[in-house]
This record gives C-alpha cells, structure tokens and sequence, in this order.
C-alpha cells in the first residue's frame, strides 16, 4: 500500500493534464510540499486518448492568451524534462461552407491581428494548396492560422508529470481521494484509502469525476461526460506528411495527420451525454463501444470532403469519454463558500491545447488569491446551484457538444434544458408574444413580435445570423420607445442581496468604493474592488433602514458578488447577507413619458424635487404596493418597481392597461443591452472585470477615497486607486461610434489608432438612435498620456478584415450629461 503523507500544502486531485499543469506551475512559483493523488495512473481519464490539436486563437483574449502561452511551454518543457512531445507546428486550416460561416472566420482573422495571432483568410484555390486531399465543393474560403499544430498528449501530460517531480512534487497513482475535510468554511485535507493529508490547499483536477469530487466537498461542479468519437485510417503513401490540421465545422469535423494517416473526429450536432453509470468507479483508459450508425452521416460527408477515404480503410474506431459544462466553458477558481478549494475542470475536449496556461494561470490566482488574468466568463461562481443537477446536465451536454463546432452567432441562445426558472410574469410574456433567451437558467424576454409581425404568420423565433438578423427591427422599435415614448423591461430576475445587521453599514463602507453611508431611501452605485483595484462587482446598494441594505446586481453575477461580500464580512461583524432574489419582481418603466405614465398610478408625487434621482419610496399602485426606485440602466427617465411576487401580476396588469394611453411597449433584454451600449453603461464579465483598474475603466466617479474610515478599515481597494492616480493611467475604455451605418459590432473586433492595432471591443451592437454600431473598449497607451491626446487621434474598428473609420469618445455619445435621465 501507498504510504502517504500526512501533510501537504496543497493536494492537487487528478493526473490528467491539467492536474500535472497546476501541480508543476505551483511547484515552479516556489510552493513546497505539494502532493498530486491520481486515483489510477497518470493520462488514464481523458487525457490519453485525446486528439492532440494544439490551437492559439480562442473565443476571448484571456482563452488565447491562455492558449497561446500553453503552445510556448512545450518547447521549454521538452528541453528541461527530456520528454519528447511530438509537437509540430503544421498550422490549421478551417473550411467555410457558407457565407456565414466566412463572416465568422473573417471575423476570427480580425480577432486574431487584435490578440497577436497570425492569420490569413484564404481561397478555395490557397485552401487547396495547404491541403492537397481536401475536395472544394461548396468551400467559400478558408482561414489559416500558421502557429497552429498538433502534439502527443500522453507524452506531454507526462512532461508535465515528470517536471513537477522534479520540482519537488510527489505525484502518487492509485490513489483514489475518498473525502474532502473541511472545518469553519475553509478546506483541511483529504481522505484515501491509505489515510488522509490534512492540507492548506485542495485542487479538484478531477476531469470526468470533477463533479463527485466537489460533491465531498458540498460544492456543485456542473459538467458530466460525453461520448467522443474518431477514426483512424490505415497508413497511405498518398497522404502527405505535416498536413496542417483541417477543420471542417460546417460537417463537425476534425482531420489531423499522424505517421502517414489520418484521425478524423467529430463534433456531432447532437452529442451523446454519458450517465454516470457508464463510467465504472474502477475505470482505467476507458473506451465505449463503437457506433457506425450514429456517425453516419458525418463520416459520408467526411469521405465527400477528402475522398482518398474511399479509397483507404479505417483501422479503428475510438469512442471515449470527455467532460463537458452546460455552457462550454471551463470552470475554474476558488469555489464560493469553501476557502482554498479550488477547481480546474471541465474543458470542454480542449484541455491539451490549454492545458499549460490554465494551470498557470489558477497556479498564480492560488498564490495571489484572485486571478490574475479575467476569467469571469469561467470563475465557478457564475454557476448556478441547478447547474449541477444530472437531470439538467444530461439534457444540456449533449448539445454544448454540438456547439463546439456549431456557428458561433452572437445572441445564440441554448434549445435544451430550458424552461428551469420562470419570471413571475412568465406567462404574460408568453401571451405578449416574446422571444426568450436563458440567463443564469431565467427564461427571459430576449425581444418581442409585434401583432402585425405575427398576423403576416411570424413567429417569436429568432434566425441567427452574423449580418442583421431577423429580430434586428423589432429590437430597433424597442429602442427608440425607450429613447422617445415609454417602455417596460421585466427585470427580475435581477439579482438581490439583502443585508442585515447593526455592523451592515460598516462591512458594506469596507466593500464598496463608494460612500453608502446615506440616508435611508437612497441608491448608491458602486463598484466593488480587490486590492489591486480591478473590479469585483458593479451593482447599487439600496438603504432601506438604519440596519438594513438592498443590493441589486445581475442575474449572472449574484452567486459571484454573494460569495465576495460572505468572504470580506469578518468574523465579527453582526451582518448577515441573504439571496433574496426570487422573493421579488421588478419592472422597469423607462422613457421620456415614464412620468406621465406612472404619475396617476401612484400615490407619491414623482417630479423631480419631490423624488429625485438616486431616491426610492414605497409606492402604492393599483391594489398593490412597491418600492420605486429611481435609476436606470438605459439612462433615460424611469423607475424601478420592485413589487412583492405574489402582487406582480396585478402591478403589471395595471401599468399595462394604462399603458395603452402612453403607447406603452413592453421591451426585451436585446433593447436593455443597446440602450446601455448608446448610453456607454459597462457591463460586467465584458468591459469591467477583476483585473481592469476602476479608473482605466472610466468608473473613478463612483469611488470616495476620501470617505470616513469604517469600523473594519478603508474600503478595499483603495491603496491601488491612490497609486493609480499618482502613477497615472496606461488604458482607457473609449466608446467608439462606427462612421458606416452599415458593419455591425459585437465585440472582439480590433481597435485601430493611427493605423496601429492598439486593442479590441470589449462589446459592441448597434446604437439604434444615433443610427449605427457602437462599441467600447480598451485603448492602451503611454503611460500618463491625457485623454485630449488620445482622442486627437484617428481611430478605425477592423470588423471581418475591413477596417471602418469610428469617431472615439470618453464620454457617453448619447446624452453625455445624462440630462434625460435626471430631469
């Protein structure tokens, strides 16, 4: 039997990539005493049978800056483990069938000049010439990326086994961990077989048993497995050596060449999840039975597109397990309301090609305490509780499967698992004919049908599209109700933290940059930061009593900012924080005759001296009551009804029949998102995120350094914000307005100064009332460069490869003195 030790400071959980990744970049930032527990042997989960593809361009800049520092380590990593890994860098090559799938690939082109990848948009002809065996029908064109390439992933999952122990690292197989100790919210060791470690630091690395492993922790790991398919041809001297790997995701498939043969994977439209029953507890280099028949399909279009496959045999066919999430994306970090419990899991079959950046990256957020990179879009705290449910996970992985290779629209919303959370009012929209979306598993009012729309036989459905797709008009007349008439948002599904406690002020003044020592019946907006300045959460704080605060926050980003505030309350505070979001609804009526509308409804006078902005009252309207809140996320005139849930249908019915008066339009998040572009709002996990400062972010204005200082200190933060404004800023967020009406902007295009890429769009769409598509990102400078001279420059938006002049503002275009919203 294994001898154990019996203390650690960390215990890494898993040998497959990622778990040796992390355990080998703790060990290389100086932590001693760290301990890698493989429950059978090293790569024997998913890793060994992995397909070894070695990509660098990736959906957001931190997944290809993750990807890109992944692909430079093998080098170095060879050289000082001796492990051959069999690393090529033969490039990538993606097909286009269609004209969407084209504008998606040009739009990925221009990603890439934005994130320093090489890219080339190619022709049919040039697609051919890297790759000889492709046939081109219905090929549009192509994008070829050169750094691009392939790798043994056993060999390098080794590499990485055999550099952690020469760090200093015990890596012990057959050793399965049994139980996760923990005492007083903070993680003590694990359990096996051959005894337990008590430990500083625990990592769930556990790939396909991520899941049951955070369940000994009581923490949800939303992923589960799925079948994945490939096959293998016989050898052929007509199969040139060092093709490029080939990518063909309008037929979900994947070619790469190995020893003068070919791997052919797929990412099938409809995915096969696995029920946990199919992975034995022994399970060791795992394969499941083969199926021709549900690969049809997709092998017939394989054999159309390179049609040597007619004429060579298949030697094997693979099917093995990988873990996917509900979104496809990774999760990572320190799991909310277990100290020091960290997970690295679910990687969605790209764990080799991201492998070492990832487990640097949570290697570093291990050693600093936040991440050092912005992984929002992947911090575990954005799941929800029911994300983890297996009823759940069964019916949505086999789609994020299909998505993988599935056009990447903007605005693509999931078609499985829905329908888990309803909005009190959900059958009202229903009936209203509106188009749902899932946030955060709420369905949600994406848009809604006009009546004339649908008397002419549309439906409530939408058509994706990278160009204008078939909701852009019925958004637009959303729009501009809110910009000129009256409009109503259902916003609740907001999330609504509750606070309580005679120290509730004093924890909250050390959270919040900004000074909620105010008067009960005011909203404050405040960021919330972490010690370096970077931005935690965005959100208002609402006081409702001497003792008692309300703060309102996004639906994605309640689990998040519940688990900051739990972590910053000391121990001896008397404060309680409770997720309160489902005991209210909230509607929000916005627009220039929100005042006309709402005035004879309520019981309160609503001009403004009698309720200005940044005030709130409890309303009486109809038969019900409410708190008014005035305050707005599309920065016009408005207020925010937060009304009980069991009095929403009737404060609804009864704004809406008066509604009809005003010509009162009920609008969708698609318009809430417009709006607060035009208006240059940020949004949280896009264009505001922990590690960007709150004054390159443009947000100094909702931070008090000068505040009085709380029983538990200054407000976190504040030191940075202090440095930074001594120092003087490298980076502003600029709101950028396209001088084409034309292009269309979703985020991720490239930022060009004076002919020089200089950043991306951390968002973007189209500003309906200024008439064209706005954006807001991030322009890196000189350091202490003033903000005259970066907007004396002259600055284009690269969309698709085609570079379109844009006019640059630091100050919303729309109403930059919010005088709408206030008057």
């Amino acid at each position: 039997m294994t001898t154990l030790p019996t203390h650690a400071r960390a215990v890494v959980i898993g040998g497959g990539i990622v778990g040796c990744s992390v355990a080998y970049h703790l060990a290389k930032q100086g932590w001693s005493d760290v301990v890698l527990l493989e429950r059978k042997r090293i790569t024997s989960g998913t890793t060994w049978h992995a397909a070894g593809l070695v990509g660098q361009l990736r959906s957001s800049s931190t997944l290809t800056r993750i990807a890109r520092a992944s692909a430079a380590q093998i080098p170095e990593l060879e050289a000082e483990t001796g492990v051959v890994t069999g690393f090529r860098q033969n490039g990538s090559l993606s097909l286009a069938l269609s004209s969407e799938r084209m504008e998606e690939l040009k739009r990925q082109a221009t990603m890439g000049k934005a994130f320093g990848v090489e890219t080339h948009v190619v022709s049919p002809d040039e697609c051919r010439r890297h790759h000889p065996l492709v046939d081109l029908k219905a090929v549009v064109g192509g994008l070829f990326i050169p750094a691009n390439g392939q790798v043994d992933p056993a060999n390098l999952c080794q590499a990485y086994a055999k550099g952690a122990r020469q760090r200093g690292v015990r890596v012990i197989e057959n050793s399965a961990v049994t139980g996760i100790a923990h005492a007083n919210g903070r993680v003590t060791g694990v359990t096996t077989a051959a005894g337990a470690i008590h430990a500083e630091y625990v990592v769930n690395c556990a790939g396909l048993w991520g899941r049951a492993v955070g369940g000994m922790a009581g923490i949800g790991v939303p992923l589960i497995a799925c079948e994945h398919f490939y096959v293998v041809t016989e050898p052929s001297g007509d199969i040139p050596r060092n093709l490029p790997v080939l990518r063909v995701p309008d037929e979900q498939a994947y070619i790469k060449e190995e020893a003068g043969k070919l791997l052919i994977g797929f990412f099938e439209r409809s995915g096969r999840p696995l029920a946990d029953a199919r992975i034995p507890a022994g399970a060791e280099f795992l394969t499941l039975p083969d199926d021709w028949e549900h690969l049809a399909g997709e092998l017939a279009a394989a054999s159309e597109r390179l049609p040597i496959l007619k004429r060579i045999g298949i030697h094997s066919f693979f099917n093995g397990p990988e873990s996917f999430t509900p979104d496809g994306k990774w999760i990572l970090g320190e799991a909310p309301g277990l100290r020091n419990f960290y997970v690295a899991a679910g990687f969605n079959s790209i764990g080799i090609q991201t492998a070492g950046g990832a487990g640097k990256a949570m290697a570093e957020w291990m050693e600093t305490g936040g991440p050092t990179m912005d992984l929002t879009g992947n911090d575990i705290r954005r799941c929800q509780p029911h994300h983890s449910n297996t009823t759940y996970l069964l019916a949505r992985s086999g789609e994020a499967l299909g998505l993988h290779y599935a056009d990447q629209f903007p605005y693509r919303q999931p078609e499985t698992a829905r329908g888990v959370r309803h909005l009190p009012l959900h059958e009202r929209h229903v009936a209203a004919n509106a188009c749902f979306g899932d946030s955060a598993g709420w369905e949600r009012p994406l848009w809604y049908l006009p009546a004339e729309a649908r008397a002419r036989g549309e439906k409530a459905e939408a058509r994706w599209s990278w160009f204008r797709q078939n909701f852009f008009p019925y958004v637009a007349a959303e729009h501009h109700a809110v910009r000129t008439g009256v409009a109503l948002f259902d916003l609740s599904a907001f999330g609504k933290i509750r606070v309580d406690g005679r120290d509730a002020e004093a924890v909250l003044q050390r959270i919040c940059a900004n000074d909620i020592a105010i008067a009960p019946g005011r909203i404050v907006y405040t960021p919330w930061l972490n010690a370096a300045g970077g931005i935690e959460a965005d959100l208002t704080v609402n006081r409702l009593s001497p003792t008692e605060f309300l703060v309102v926050t996004s639906s994605a980003a309640v689990q998040r900012d519940l688990a900051w505030l739990r972590r910053h309350t000391p121990n001896d505070a008397h404060c309680v924080a409770t997720d309160i979001t489902n005991g209210e609804a909230c509607l929000a009526i916005m627009g220039p005759k929100s005042r006309d509308l709402l005035a004879p409804l309520v019981n309160v006078a609503l001009d403004d001296a009698a309720f200005p902005f940044g005030a709130f009252k409890t309303v009486e309207i109809g038969m019900g009551l409410a708190r008014a809140h005035r305050i707005s996320y599309v920065g016009e005139l408005g207020w925010e009804l937060y009304v009980p849930v069991d009095m929403a249908r009737h404060v609804f019915d009864t704004i809406m029949t008066a509604g009809a008066a005003h010509g009162l339009v009920l609008a969708g998040s698609h318009a809430l998102d417009t709006c607060r572009l035009e208006k240059a709002y940020r949004h949280y996990g896009h264009d505001i995120a922990s590690t960007d400062h709150v004054l390159e972010a443009g947000l100094g204005f909702a931070v008090r350094t000068g505040k009085a200082v709380a029983r538990f200190g200054h407000f976190i933060g504040r030191e940075a914000v202090l440095a930074r404004r001594e120092a003087g800023l490298s980076s502003r967020l600029v709101q950028f307005l396209l001088a084409d009406p034309e292009p269309l902007l979703y985020g991720n295009e490239a930022i060009v100064r004076d002919g020089k890429i200089v950043g991306y769009l951390t968002s973007g769409g189209f500003a309906h009332h200024l008439g064209a598509a706005v954006g807001l990102g991030y322009v890196k400078h000189t350091i202490g460069e003033s903000a005259q001279a970066v907007l004396r420059s002259r600055y284009e938006i690269e969309v698709a490869t085609v570079r379109v002049p844009a006019q640059a503002s630091l100050q919303p275009l729309y109403d930059p003195t919010s005088a709408r919203m206030k008057g």
